[in-house]
Parts: structure tokens; C-alpha cells; sequence
């Protein structure tokens, strides 16, 4: 019995139980700058590269670790499913998920490529609409169709939250309802780009206190 415990301890890290709340804060705090700071105009571009380039570049190389941190909250959900674990829905949950991840990092990539062009002073692309065709290329990457792998892995997860009830009820239909939003929505918002990391969070405050709650019952009866 004690070697398996040490065995479930090496295999899942109990520091990974946090993974879904670094993911969140990280996420909003790199949307929040960038929100503040990215301007919607070609006039504006000058105001990027003189005067907030260096916080843009801050919040663009904490996406990367977003992305990580969100991999390891995937691996804690997969791990407290076990073995009740569906097929269909794992491939859905695990798609959506690697996607997500995959268009952040592009649209992240992208953002941070044009704002190191700005700040090398190029003003060709000041000029011209280069600046915002880059823009609304990462807009539609990292809006668009990651809101849409997003919305599709808060369903998948959701329904996986509902059949084998790790969570309250209420969680997995909060997911739902955030993942309607989020498909048919056609404006977006911060407050839009926030409902996902803020779930996320939900759900892995809840994963913790679970095993908090599971360990003290084992070890209540070891």
C-alpha cells in the first residue's frame, strides 16, 4: 500500500494540482497588457514601439508559459479520471486542448514578431497596412479559432466533470454556458477572453481540494 501511495506521488506531482492557476493568472495577465497597450490603429503603432514595447514583450513571453503550465492542468485532469476515462471524450478533451495550445503559441509568435519589427524602427510597416493585416492575423488565430478549441475542450471537460462528478454539478454547467458563449459570440472582449482561463482556475481549485479530500480519507483508513 505505501509503495503504491510513493508510486501515485513520483507518477502525478502534487504541484501539479496548482498547474490550472498558474495557466490562469499568467494567461490574464498577458491579455490584460496586451489589452491596455496594443493599439487599433496604424497611427497608433508608434505609441507601441517608443513608449510600451517593453511591456508587450513582457506579456507575450508569459504565454509560452501558459501554454505549459495548461499542459500539465490536462495531465492532472486525465490523471484524477483514471480509469473511468472515455475514449470518445478523451480524444475530444486532448485535440481541443493541443490545439488551443498550438494557436496560442502562433498568435503569440506572430504578436511578438511584429512588435520586434516596430521596435527596430522600421517605419515602412508604420506607413503602410502591414500593421494591421498582422494584427487581425492575430486576432483571428488567437481569438477566433482558439476561442472555438477552448469553447470545444469546456464542453468535452464539462462532460466528463458531469458523469464522474469530481466537481460540483454546477461547475460542468458553468462550463457549458461559457462554452456556448464563447462558439457563438461574434465581438469579443477582455471580459470574453477571460471567461476560459477564470474556468479553468475554477475547475483546478476544485481538483485540489478533491485531493486534499481523497489523501485525508486514505490516510484515514491506512
Amino acid at each position: 500500500m505505501k509503495l503504491e501511495r510513493i508510486e501515485q506521488d513520483i507518477r502525478t506531482p502534487r504541484a501539479a494540482g496548482v498547474a490550472g492557476i498558474v495557466f490562469a493568472l499568467l494567461l490574464i495577465t498577458s491579455d490584460v497588457m496586451i489589452w491596455l497597450y496594443v493599439p487599433s490603429a496604424s497611427e497608433a503603432q508608434a505609441t507601441v514601439v517608443t513608449r510600451h514595447s517593453r511591456e508587450l514583450t513582457i506579456a507575450l513571453n508569459l504565454r509560452p508559459f501558459a501554454g505549459i503550465a495548461f499542459l500539465w492542468f490536462m495531465g492532472v485532469v486525465r490523471d484524477r479520471l483514471g480509469d473511468l476515462e472515455d475514449r470518445f471524450f478523451a480524444t475530444i478533451f486532448l485535440g481541443s486542448g493541443l490545439l488551443y495550445v498550438a494557436m496560442m503559441f502562433l498568435s503569440g509568435a506572430r504578436a511578438y514578431a511584429v512588435v520586434t519589427l516596430l521596435g527596430t524602427g522600421s517605419h515602412s510597416q508604420i506607413t503602410s497596412s502591414s500593421y494591421d493585416l498582422a494584427r487581425q492575423d492575430v486576432f483571428i488565430v488567437g481569438a477566433v479559432y482558439a476561442f472555438r478549441m477552448a469553447a470545444v475542450f469546456m464542453t468535452s471537460t464539462s462532460t466528463v466533470l458531469m458523469q464522474t462528478r469530481i466537481t460540483p454539478r454546477w461547475v460542468a454547467i458553468l462550463g457549458y454556458t461559457l462554452a456556448l458563449v464563447l462558439l457563438l459570440s461574434v465581438s469579443y472582449g477582455i471580459w470574453l477572453a477571460l471567461a476560459f482561463p477564470l474556468w479553468v482556475m475554477l475547475v483546478s481549485n476544485w481538483m485540489i481540494r478533491s485531493r486534499v479530500e481523497t489523501d485525508a480519507a486514505t490516510a484515514s483508513h491506512s
